[in-house]
């Protein structure tokens, strides 16, 4: 028996119809109830809550709210795109705090780093104001940093290129705490920030963490092609971040004096670790302990950004973060 034209065709486009319905993806199911979002949580659940990246923003105005996010979307926009054959270098400094000195310490880093390890055009600095003078740079927060890395991620070579970050805040036995005066609140775990980097594939890494407790990021962050340094140790404080500082003692010594000088990174460490450590000794502080990884395959990224750094130091700049 024959099917009329009219019948096949009405047949094709249902068919085409719940093909079309069928590739749509499926709505997001409510596989758990609501978090604890204030409290009850049991330690199991706080960690695993921790781990997914909590960020509270609450209570700013529309306005503000589009600003920044014009801010953001201006600097992502401008940043230049990998050499291909070059080991391009991409800086991401943020102060994840609104205490006055880590947008000023988060400033300052940008333009050491990005001088240092020629970055120009490809570094971002998210550090909103530094106590002194109107906001003109984005925030640092938590939802800054994930976007800044998905796009540093877009431009650059994973296989080539270098990711440069340095981070200045508090910190906590859990993780970095991001903290905006009355209207930000957020933790960023090390397995968080773990996983942002295998889902982006940023593999080459320089990581400076200045935080209290930031070496528990050594373990989650380790590979053979990653640099890390941190403040302290998992179980140590870190000391300088009172508000009208212009450094902590770690950006101080790491940022302000060591890296500008025209010395491989090794001995930036070393004598920034010296610096620290003597710092706290003249002020009777419990020492910091400030860690140190390099990975064994670091050199295949670490030597030809070298080679291109600056033959000349520039001068610390800033109050000197040590009370004498």
């Amino acid at each position: 028996m024959r099917l009329s034209t009219h019948f096949l065709g009405a047949l094709a486009a249902a068919c085409a119809c719940a093909a079309a319905t069928a590739a749509q993806p499926a709505e997001p199911k409510h596989k758990s109830p609501w978090p604890a979002l204030v409290s009850g949580s049991n330690p199991a659940e706080l960690g695993a809550s921790l781990d997914l990246g909590p960020n509270l923003e609450r209570g700013r105005s529309a306005r503000s709210e589009l600003a920044e996010h014009r801010r953001l979307t201006d600097v992502l926009a401008a940043l230049a795109p990998q050499r291909r054959g070059v080991v391009d270098a991409y800086v991401l400094a943020i102060g994840l705090d609104s205490d006055p000195v880590f947008g000023r310490e988060a400033r300052e880093a940008g333009k050491v780093l990005s001088r240092r390890f020629d970055a120009a055009g490809r570094t971002l600095v998210l550090a909103g104001g530094d106590g002194r003078n109107a906001a003109a740079l984005p925030m640092g927060s938590l939802h800054a940093l994930n976007l800044a890395l998905a796009r540093i991620a877009e431009l650059m070579n994973p296989d080539e290129d270098v990711l440069i970050l340095y981070s200045t805040g508090h910190g906590a036995p859990y993780g970095l705490t991001y903290h905006d005066g009355d209207e930000g609140y957020g933790v960023l775990t090390p397995a968080r920030l773990a996983g942002l980097f295998d889902e982006l594939r940023l593999r080459n890494r320089l990581l400076i963490l200045s935080a209290c407790y930031s070496g528990m990021f050594v373990p989650a962050l380790w590979s053979d092609t990653t640099a890390l340094f941190t403040a302290a140790a998992a179980s140590r404080t870190s000391f300088g971040c009172e508000a009208d500082n212009d450094w902590t003692f770690f950006g101080d010594a790491m940022i302000n004096r060591a890296l500008r000088k025209p010395q491989p990174l090794a001995a930036a460490s070393a004598e920034a670790l010296r610096l620290v450590g003597d710092w706290e000794a003249a002020n009777k502080y419990e020492p910091s302990y400030p860690q140190v990884s390099i990975g064994s395959r670091v050199d295949a990224w670490l030597k030809p950004l070298e080679t291109r750094m600056p033959k000349t130091a520039t001068q610390p700049v800033g109050k000197h973060s040590v009370r004498r």
